[in-house]
């Protein structure tokens, strides 16, 4: 099996030129260059270039998004510089300029009257390019925060938005508050039968499964983090987590570390049992259950990091159904 993951939304081809958001006429510069593209989104949904693009597994074209120029996206609610391009594509040059313009639903009915060519990339976003991954991901982790920061943590008052979309400053304190990412690890945990655990959350469907996660607590390794989390939501203890990739998850502005761990021989003879909050269904699966229940089981789409740690196990591509 390979040591790492090649995982989507994980390698950059952003230059994310954050000198350039020092520049009090940013914004003035951008939209004099005739280069400068917008990535719109409305309510965490964004259009891609053809609508009939798919991550269905049929043949067709691939997603790809749809860049506009300054002048089809007449007014924003919020506006970031995500950075220049570091690869060229058929529309746009390398180097290309690219704003995050998040927009009212008014706006976006001018841009896409369409319903129906608006997408949520979390399932869709199979097959992105390494670009168009990075700068979705991006934006939709941007959008998230700043909904989630009109206010000073401190002291309540509102904030203004400054260099270039990356800081929110407090009107009373000028305090300043950064965009954050929340660190979670996810693990495939492996048993001395080299059969792989997966759990089942209330919400989900009868046969929805995926690997385990949680996220990181404050002072605490990511091996730590990996250790405590299992044994909290499946009572099983594993030893020697290995480091596998990770993955931005901007849902709403996560990185996913990815592990794969041995449950420690020590307390092999400990049964799986779920906490029953956040994991209600717990089970050991071997290679030939998937096979063998390929048209039921329900496991993580092709775009997450849960059904790379799976496939890793798996030893390939898996036989089953995609639940989101």
């Amino acid at each position: 099996m390979q040591d790492v993951l090649n995982l989507p939304v994980a390698t950059s081809a952003l230059d994310r030129d954050y000198l350039m958001r020092e520049n009090a006429e940013l914004f003035d510069i951008l939209w004099q260059n005739p280069l400068t593209r917008v990535l719109v989104l409305h309510e965490g949904k964004t259009l891609l270039r053809d609508p009939s693009a798919t991550d269905s597994g049929v043949v067709g074209p691939a997603p790809e998004l749809r860049l506009m120029t300054v002048d089809e996206v007449s007014s924003a609610q919020l506006r970031v510089y995500l950075g220049k391009t570091l690869t060229a594509t058929e529309t746009e040059p390398k180097d290309t300029p690219v704003v995050l313009a998040v927009v009212s639903a008014n706006s976006a009915s001018l841009v896409e009257a369409d319903e129906n060519r608006w997408h949520q990339l979390k399932r869709s976003g199979n097959g992105l390019s390494d670009r168009d991954s990075e700068l979705y991901a991006s934006a939709l982790a941007l959008a998230n925060w700043h909904a989630s920061h009109v206010y000073c943590p401190k002291c309540g008052a509102p904030t203004s938005i400054t260099r270039g979309g990356w800081v929110r400053t407090c009107f009373n304190e000028n305090y300043e508050v950064f965009p954050r990412t929340d660190p979670a690890i996810i693990v495939s945990v492996i048993d001395d039968q080299d059969r792989i655990l997966l759990g089942s959350q209330g919400a989900w469907g009868a046969n929805r499964w995926s690997v385990l996660a949680g996220f990181v607590e404050p002072g605490e390794s990511l091996n730590h983090a990996v250790v405590r989390e299992v044994f909290e939501e499946a009572g099983v203890r594993v030893a020697n987590p290995r480091y596998l990739g990770s993955q931005a998850w901007p849902y709403p502005h996560s990185l996913m570390v990815g592990f794969t761990a041995k449950v420690d021989p020590e307390h092999a003879h400990l049964e799986p049992t779920p906490d029953g909050e956040e994991i209600v269904k717990l089970r050991w699966f071997s290679r030939e259950d998937f096979i063998a229940e390929a048209e039921s089981l329900l496991l993580p789409g092709k775009a997450s990091i849960s059904r790379a740690l799976i496939e890793h196990w798996f030893g390939g591509p898996l036989p089953t159904q995609e639940a989101w």
